[in-house]
């Protein structure tokens, strides 16, 4: 389901450090693992950032290896990366079932992107690629987005995430194993971005998805578009917060959980644009 009306990061702040040329300094654009992303009408071509070391929290052990975190990207350029979560739980897909909801893809909002040009990187998890496989690759194939994870069925990795449920310790680290490999039977180009559900982490569920080879997307922008009774208070949201760097967190499942995304993506993209802001997807937020 969408939530994000405001951000929750539990029990850790994970800062990713750069290492290179005899200094350390903090970062928000460098990242670990190798992804990939499509310059919009361009070739694909491979990002290959600096390794970056994650500081474990107090007390820990050197040893401690956590998942990095990204919460923006540099400061000093006047970019903005539009994230958009396709959520998919069990609940979701009773609704779709029975024909309560006619459908959890937001095609509206995929045509106004299309439409203006907006590179985008979509998270997507397991439950909604299986639902929409066909929409899965039409994604992957465009060169405007780049896909990422979310887990495969939107459960929280924290006890008491809004009212998604927890995911065991134990079973955390194959259940983001299990949506890449579901992504990446679409998209031979997928990346290794990942967003937790609702926002929520801790240092444990960092600690037991290091082995995923992933990189946490957080935010610095939530767009509150998750059941809004109207476009304009998305709009606002965004807008009111926006910054160089900024990553901005709004869903594109749409039905009963996110209904007005479609509407409030045109003014906010015009918006940005008219502000001087570059819309670009995650790793070409971070890319040198």
């Amino acid at each position: 389901m969408a939530y994000w009306g405001k951000r929750v990061a539990v029990g850790l702040l994970v800062l990713v450090t750069v290492v290179g040329c005899g200094d350390t300094k903090p970062t928000a654009g460098v990242v670990s693992g190798t992804p990939q992303t499509r310059a919009p009408g361009g070739p694909i071509r491979t990002v290959r950032p600096t390794l970056a070391p994650v500081r474990a929290r107090p007390g820990a052990s050197a040893n401690v290896k956590l998942m990095p975190v990204l919460d923006h990207g540099p400061r000093d350029r006047k970019q903005v990366a539009l994230t958009f979560d396709a959520d998919l739980t069990a609940l979701m897909r009773r609704r779709l079932v029975s024909g309560k909801v006619r459908s959890y893809y937001n095609k509206p909002l995929i045509d106004e992107l299309q439409a203006m040009h907006v590179p985008a990187t979509m998270f997507l998890t397991g439950m909604w690629m299986e639902q929409y496989p066909d929409v899965t690759r039409q994604l992957a194939k465009d060169p405007l987005f780049e896909l990422g994870t979310h887990t495969h069925d939107h459960r929280g990795f924290t006890k008491h995430c809004y009212t998604l449920g927890t995911v065991p310790k134990q079973d955390m680290l194959a259940d983001v194993r299990r949506a890449i490999v579901e992504l990446d039977q679409f998209d031979p180009h997928a990346t290794r971005w990942f967003r937790f559900p609702g926002g929520c982490y801790d240092a444990t569920a960092l600690h037991e998805l290091a082995p995923a080879g992933v990189t946490a997307v957080g935010l610095d922008v939530p767009g509150a578009d998750g059941f809004a009774k109207s476009p304009q208070p998305v709009i606002k949201q965004v807008l009111d917060h926006v910054q160089n760097g900024s990553i901005v967190v709004l869903h594109m499942h749409g039905g009963d959980n996110a209904p007005y995304t479609a509407q409030a993506v045109g003014p906010i993209v015009r918006e940005l644009r008219a502000r001087g802001y570059k819309l670009v997807t995650v790793t070409q937020l971070v890319s040198k």
